[in-house]
């Protein structure tokens, strides 16, 4: 007979024999035994200051490491603080497993009582729960399933009698097969072929559903003479080909939009397409033909008019179609893949080769220059997490990644404040990559508590704030219709956030010119020695840019 133990430690070696790879959470009594559960059976742990921080980290974490992460929570409260972050990572379709107390079926007046199950449907995540006893490993399983098979968020609730009570250790006899790639119709195979060959400017754009298929796509777009791009959250992928746009959407250079909205044949390989991504379409332009190729048959012609959708693993059908094009095209075609483009592309495809006017002033520096100086500053094997607000597009384009775990994306749900959490998931996710972090200082401040996360680490963390003492996107966006006296509530007083920075035991420094950045010269000098065990903090007084490009695309349609 099997012995007998809590199903909380079932629960936590279940997770364990399925391979998830790391824990971030914030521990009360109600998640106490499954964590440590977790923790016992050797699964790396890491508390968070705040469950909405442990949420990004955990995201941030799975979308990096390409291993399942676990966030961990007390009922009630602790699931509420963690929602944000959940949110995010359901909207991005991360796998995740969000592991959580909920009281007793009796407790009906319990003040951590709430309807967990609503709440977490609510942000677009999938509710689990462990139902009894009997059921635990089974009801473990299946959100581990459901998390990596259907790339879905999912919250598993465990009550406190259920996971107090005894159930039969039977968690060794535990198998889960590896889930199935979708093989595209043949049908659909030869009509993507049709297109490719009577187009004349074909553009392939990747997105998250790409990753993984970059050599495939890449053999058919060279073969059938296409240019190629990526959606933000698929950034790098594409790094060291000739005829790599970039980023397409509201971070394109003028170069790059320019190419792709002259595609005849715009094929989206794991990306939807989106008003990001398609500038609300006006990257598309009128008579060019729309394909997209997804696992998922609900997110075909979701955003846009297509011509063809295609089911199917993008790796596989990016296969089938280029053993199909040599068929009839046995010898690569140039169309849009000319030497012309290719030069053009090196010069101007990324915003940092664009000239732009120096708007520094005497007491503030042009954020596009202090951008473009620290690319070069830092070392490039990093990997940049983003927030969101007015300042997003020079991290995001001006700080180049080596591939596509060289930049980390949590932008579904546009939240500012996650940009701190990503960065630290993304840390522990890449260990051998120097972590930089890109905010604004509304963002910043308001995740800040995750800066002690960060110091207790020892990472050795870039996080650059973009300070304009303001909530920028705002200010730029209704200063055109609004008088000074509205805007104030959108603007603050000149914070000293390298003072913080330091009291928090992190370095920190402020930058006003370029000469101030000697300070960051000499902390990358400590780091490329292997002796950096602290985060350092820069503070930029940032210009006013009157609004950046990427907001105005941002605030069309709203």
């Amino acid at each position: 007979m099997s012995e007998k133990v809590q199903v909380s430690a079932l629960v936590g070696r279940t997770l364990a024999k399925l391979g998830v790879g790391h824990v971030f959470g914030v521990v009360g009594s109600g998640n106490f035994d499954v964590t440590n559960a977790l923790i016992k059976e050797h699964v790396p742990y890491t508390a968070a200051r705040h469950e909405g921080g442990a949420a990004t980290m955990a995201d941030a974490y799975s979308r990096m490491s390409g291993k399942v992460g676990v966030v961990t929570t007390h009922q009630g409260c602790g699931l509420s603080n963690a929602i944000t972050g959940i949110g995010e990572a359901a909207k991005s379709r991360t796998p995740l497993i969000v592991l959580t107390a909920d009281t007793q079926g009796a407790a009906v007046r319990s003040n951590f009582k709430i309807d967990q199950d609503a709440l977490v449907r609510s942000v677009g995540a999938v509710a689990e729960r462990i139902h009894s006893p009997e059921t635990a490993i089974t009801d473990t399983v299946r959100a581990f399933r459901t998390a990596v098979n259907e790339r879905r968020t999912v919250v598993l609730s465990l009550p406190l009698d259920v996971q107090g009570a005894l159930a039969a250790d039977l968690v060794e006899a535990i198998e889960v097969q590896e889930p199935a790639r979708i093989r595209p119709d043949s049908g659909s195979v030869e009509e993507l072929v049709a297109l490719i060959s009577q187009a004349r400017r074909p553009v392939f754009v990747a997105g998250r559903g790409g990753r993984g298929a970059r050599d495939n796509i890449l053999a058919l777009a060279r073969h059938a003479g296409a240019l190629v791009a990526t959606s933000a959250v698929a950034s790098g992928l594409f790094n060291g080909d000739t005829h790599n746009l970039g980023i397409s959407g509201g971070f394109s250079s003028p170069l790059t939009a320019e190419l792709i909205s002259g595609a005849d044949l715009i094929v989206g390989w794991g990306c939807t397409l989106n008003m990001w991504t398609m500038r609300h379409g006006r990257l598309i332009s009128p008579g060019t033909k729309v394909v997209q190729v997804d696992v998922e048959d609900a997110s075909l012609g979701a955003n846009r008019p297509i011509a063809l959708g295609v089911l199917g693993d993008s790796a596989l059908t990016a296969d089938d179609a280029l053993n199909a094009l040599l068929r009839v095209q046995p010898d690569p075609a140039e169309k849009y893949r000319t030497e012309q483009n290719a030069l053009a592309i090196k010069q101007g495809s990324r915003w940092r080769d664009v000239e732009t006017p120096d708007l520094s002033t005497a007491t503030s520096i042009d954020p596009r220059v202090i951008s473009k100086e620290l690319d070069s500053i830092l070392p490039s094997e990093r990997i940049v997490a983003v927030d969101s607000g007015n300042f997003m597009g020079y991290p995001s384009q001006y700080l180049a990644g080596p591939d596509e775990f060289g930049f980390c994306f949590t932008q579904a749900f546009q939240a500012i404040g996650l940009g701190l959490y990503t960065a630290v998931g993304a840390a522990v996710a890449r260990p051998e990559r120097l972590p930089v972090l890109g905010a604004g200082d509304g963002g910043f401040l308001m995740g800040i508590n995750e800066l002690e996360t960060a110091v207790r680490l020892k990472l050795p963390l870039v996080c650059i704030v973009y300070n304009d003492a303001a909530y920028g996107a705002e200010v730029h966006h209704f200063a055109e219709h609004h008088g000074p006296e509205d805007l104030e509530s959108v603007q603050f007083p000149e914070t000293d956030i390298a003072a913080i920075a330091r009291g928090y035991g992190a370095d920190g420094v402020t930058v006003r010119t370029l000469e101030d950045l000697q300070h960051v010269r000499d902390w990358v000098s400590v780091y490329r020695d292997g002796r950096q065990d602290r985060p350092l903090v820069i503070d930029a007084k940032i210009a006013s840019d009157a609004g950046s490009w990427w907001l105005a695309e941002a605030f069309q349609g709203h």
